[in-house]
């Protein structure tokens, strides 16, 4: 007894004397945390190779216009920032994640980037739809409740004629391709 007892006053005393405690076990990282960041952007130019920014059509994303997106996600929500200036001024236009680069063709970008489903809507995919002010400037923000998948990212933004068809058959449609802005990981 007397040696449980002189056990209990070692450690009470090793305590009130400031003896280091142990370190706690690091957290376990959430299956599947991942964060993501992608980014890209600049002036709209004509299609060239290795180009990051292109204007399909000068009349609605004139010279001098620009486009810029950052979009990030951590294990469960994505956040996708567009900035635009330099379009028509007050005007709507449709904005998408696409799942290739930009390219020669405005077809290059390839289609819609979809979370899990294959249907269209602004809950499987990134809508960025925004309307420019009296100087063309506008910036959209899209938040979706699910992350960017590694592996399976989108690599364009493109910028539609039109604002985007949400519900029916034409879900998810926007009209022709106007400008496109290739993404890359940071």
């Amino acid at each position: 007894m007397r040696v449980l007892v002189a056990l209990v006053a070692v450690g009470l005393l090793s305590v009130a004397c400031g003896a280091p405690e142990a370190a706690p076990a690091p957290a376990a990282p959430t299956p599947g945390a991942v964060g993501v960041r992608l980014s890209g952007g600049g002036a709209l130019a004509a299609p060239a190779p290795k180009a990051s920014a292109v204007a399909y059509n000068v009349r609605l994303a004139p010279p001098g216009a620009s486009a810029t997106l950052t979009a990030e996600s951590g294990a469960v929500l994505a956040t996708s920032t567009l900035t635009v200036g330099g379009l028509l001024p007050d005007r709507t236009y449709g904005a998408h994640l696409h799942v290739n680069p930009c390219g020669a063709k405005p077809e290059d970008a390839g289609p819609h980037y979809q979370h899990a489903h294959s249907h269209a809507s602004a809950d499987n995919e990134v809508w960025l739809d925004f309307t420019t002010d009296a100087h063309g400037a506008a910036t959209a923000t899209a938040k979706q409740d699910w992350a960017f998948i590694p592996g399976r990212l989108p690599r364009s933004l493109v910028i539609h004629a039109k604002p985007t068809t949400r519900t029916g058959a034409e879900a998810g449609t926007a009209g022709p391709r106007v400008a496109c802005v290739t993404l890359a990981e940071r």
